[in-house]
C-alpha cells in the first residue's frame, strides 16, 4: 500500500483544492511501473505512477517531458500534477484521462497532430534535451549534439550495445553491432534529418483517444531528433493504423530512405528490450543487425 496521506497532501497543495481520497483501484498494462486510479471524496480522479525510492528522477523527467510535449500544442498529453517521495516509493500523479475506442477519424487525427508535434524544433540547439531521461528503465543520454549520426552513434545505438555487453549478448551480435556502429554513417548519405521534439517511446501502448475520441500520447521519453524514430517506433508491436500513416505522411512525408533507417531505430529499442528483460529479444536483434548489414555495399 502507498502512503495516502503524503500523496494526497501533495495533490492538494499542487491543485490548490483539498483532496481526501475516498477509493483506489489498480490499473493493469505496466511492465515497469505500479498504477492506480484515484477518487477523491470531492469526485476528482487522479492517476497515479509507483516506483521504489530512488526513481524519483525518472518521474521528474518525465513530468519535464509531458510539459515540453504540452509546450507544443499539437496533441493532448495527461497534465502532471505532482511528484515526490513517501517512505517507501518514488510516485508522479497525473491527470486521469478516460480512454475510449479508436476510429478511423481519431487515427488520421493523431497522424496530423504527431506530424505538428515534429514541426516544433530545437530552436538551433541540436539534438537532445537539456536533461537525460531513461526509455523503460534504462537511462537515456541526451547531451547536446549539433550531428544527429554521431548523437545515434554514442548515445543510442552504442550506449545499448555497450550496456548489452555486460548483460550477456552472445560475441556475434555483439561484433556485428559494433561493426554496424562504425558504418552507420551509410545510412543519412543523402539525408540530414531536422530537429523535432520527439516522443521518444512511441509504440500503441502509449497512445490512445480520450472520451471524445481526441488523439492522446504518454509515457515519453522526451528529446529533440530525427523524426523518423518516433515513426519507426509506430510500426513495432502491433503497429499504428493505416489512417494514421496517410494522415502523417500528407502533412509532411517521410523520406524515401526510411524504411532502412527504420530498422536502425528500431534496433534501440529491441537492445533496450534485451537489456531490459533478457535474451528473448537477442534473435530479434541480431536478425535486424543481420538485414541492416546486407545493406552495406
Amino acid at each position: 500500500m502507498f502512503d495516502v496521506q503524503a500523496i494526497s497532501a501533495d495533490i492538494s497543495s499542487s491543485t490548490n483544492t483539498d483532496f481526501s481520497l475516498s477509493n483506489h483501484s489498480p490499473i493493469g498494462g505496466g511492465d515497469i511501473n505500479q498504477a492506480f486510479r484515484l477518487q477523491g471524496q470531492c469526485g476528482r480522479h487522479f492517476f497515479l505512477k509507483l516506483n521504489q525510492n530512488g526513481r524519483l528522477p525518472m518521474f521528474v523527467a518525465e513530468a519535464e517531458g509531458l510539459r515540453a510535449l504540452e509546450q507544443a500544442k499539437a496533441i493532448r498529453v495527461p497534465k502532471p500534477i505532482c511528484y515526490g517521495e513517501t517512505d517507501q516509493h518514488a510516485y508522479l500523479v497525473m491527470e486521469f484521462i478516460s480512454f475510449s475506442p479508436a476510429s478511423s477519424a481519431g487515427s488520421a487525427q493523431m497522424g496530423e497532430q504527431l506530424a505538428a508535434l515534429h514541426q516544433t524544433s530545437s530552436l538551433g540547439q541540436g539534438h537532445g534535451w537539456h536533461r537525460d531521461n531513461t526509455i523503460g528503465m534504462t537511462p537515456q543520454r541526451n547531451n547536446w549534439c549539433d550531428d544527429w549520426v554521431e548523437f545515434f552513434r554514442h548515445q543510442r545505438l552504442g550506449y545499448q550495445l555497450d550496456l548489452a555487453s555486460t548483460k550477456g549478448a552472445s560475441r556475434q551480435l555483439l561484433e556485428k553491432g559494433q561493426f554496424l556502429l562504425k558504418n552507420v554513417d551509410f545510412y543519412f548519405e543523402s539525408y540530414q534529418p531536422q530537429t523535432s521534439l520527439l516522443h521518444g517511446d512511441l509504440w500503441s501502448g502509449n497512445a490512445g483517444f480520450d472520451e471524445n475520441g481526441k488523439p492522446v500520447i504518454y509515457d515519453p521519453a522526451t528529446y529533440y531528433g530525427d523524426r523518423e524514430t518516433d515513426i519507426a517506433m509506430t510500426e513495432l508491436f502491433g503497429g499504428f493504423s493505416h489512417d494514421f500513416y496517410s494522415a502523417y505522411e500528407r502533412i509532411w512525408p517521410l523520406d524515401s530512405g526510411y524504411s532502412r533507417r527504420r530498422e536502425l531505430y528500431n534496433l534501440y529499442h529491441i537492445l533496450n528490450h534485451f537489456n531490459m528483460f533478457g535474451s528473448g529479444y537477442a534473435a530479434q536483434a541480431e536478425n535486424i543487425i543481420k538485414k541492416l548489414l546486407n545493406y552495406l555495399p
